[in-house]
């Protein structure tokens, strides 16, 4: 295959902080091993071996729970091993996805010299962010992510904030985006906040409603759509998706695809899952460890559905959908954001996705326009 991207979880669910809002701790209370453990050399040179196998580019994702828990000594590990077994004209990324309380200096060093993009996991101000993302001790983190924000920006690392939304960080929407844009942090996301998996949706109290999202996905846009018509280099992943996608480009995120795409997460012991958010028992693909399972075999496992009991209903979305005027760009959303009534599908955020397209799509075109001529 031209391009492999594998979601790498080198600590398994293990964290250091214990932030309300954790769908992946939510997930491996789910599972029969909620925690794996810490991955192996063994596992980790297999992980290597089958990647460049398969492709001619590799993406080597780390995730948690926090993945920086495995120690630097992991990553040098792993980073060296690839050096040592890929060929000349493969090419190879990494990204690190981190709470950002762990990086000191020697983590600094290693990150700029491999060029590894990180995702900082940022929600906002301090009272936002530290309304949900606290440590073990109960405290806010917000200062030591700053502070590592700030490093990470001195030192010239390419990065990337991750912001959740949330009630509180939704509510807050446009001093959050002034805040990170004075600091500088121009490449931003932000990411709906996922509801427990036995819970109701909406009943929590940090939950993300429709209405709350549609009205922050408006305001973000109207202030991201100023910014980018005055020439300032700022980067909402989201947004610049939807631009990309009236031009015909395929979207980066895969809740924008309009069907599931395996993503290849992949656990500290080695069980291969289709999705970070469907990381349960019941959709195991096999283990990378085993000699028979290879990243092509589960390739031809998503593309052939009727092999897999995940991908065999992954392209149901809202019933809505076939008939809506948005459909080409939202198509459909996040199967984990489709409600099943029945034999009935809806997405939780169908609402909020036709207000903002409606409120939007005028300068979504106009913005196409100008990338299509070369003005942006």
């Amino acid at each position: 295959m031209k391009e492999l991207q594998l979601l790498i979880k080198p600590v398994s669910s293990a964290c250091n902080l214990a932030c309300r809002y954790c769908f992946y701790m939510d997930e491996a209370g789910h599972r029969q091993m909620g925690d794996c453990g810490r991955m192996t050399e063994e596992t980790a040179k297999i992980v290597i071996e089958k990647a460049l196998a398969a492709a001619q580019t590799c993406v080597f994702g780390f995730q948690g729970g926090e993945p920086a828990l495995a120690g630097l000594p992991f990553f040098e590990m792993f980073y060296a091993w690839v050096e040592k077994l890929k060929k000349p004209d493969q090419q190879v990324y990494y990204t690190l996805q981190t709470n950002g309380t762990l990086l000191d200096e020697a983590w600094m060093k290693f990150l700029k010299k491999t060029r590894t993009l990180v995702g900082l996991s940022m929600d906002g101000v301090r009272k936002t962010h530290d309304a949900n993302r606290r440590g073990r001790d109960g405290e806010g983190t917000f200062s030591e992510v700053f502070d590592t924000a700030q490093r990470l920006k001195q030192e010239g690392i390419p990065f990337h904030i991750l912001c959740v939304l949330t009630a509180e960080t939704a509510a807050r929407i446009e001093a959050i985006y002034r805040f990170f844009m004075r600091k500088g942090y121009l490449y931003q996301q932000y990411i709906p906040c996922l509801d427990p998996l036995d819970g109701r949706r909406g009943g929590q109290s940090y939950s993300l409603t429709p209405a709350l999202y549609e009205e922050a996905l408006k305001k973000l846009f109207d202030l991201w759509y100023e910014d980018k018509v005055k020439g300032v280099p700022v980067y909402l992943r989201q947004f610049e998706n939807y631009v990309d996608m009236l031009l015909g480009g395929q979207p980066e995120a895969c809740s924008m695809y309009g069907q599931c795409s395996m993503q290849n997460v992949i656990e500290s012991d080695g069980t291969v899952y289709p999705c970070d958010f469907y990381a349960l028992d019941e959709y195991q693909m096999g283990k990378i460890t085993d000699p028979d399972v290879t990243f092509e075999t589960m390739k031809n496992m998503a593309e052939h559905p009727k092999r897999d009991s995940f991908f065999a209903d992954a392209k149901k979305r809202d019933d809505r959908c076939p008939d809506c005027r948005w459909y080409p760009l939202c198509r459909g959303g996040c199967k984990r954001d489709c409600i099943r009534d029945g034999s009935r599908y809806t997405n939780y955020y169908c609402e909020a996705y036709q207000g903002f397209f409606a409120s939007a799509i005028g300068r979504m075109e106009q913005l196409a326009h100008a990338r299509e001529k070369g003005l942006i």
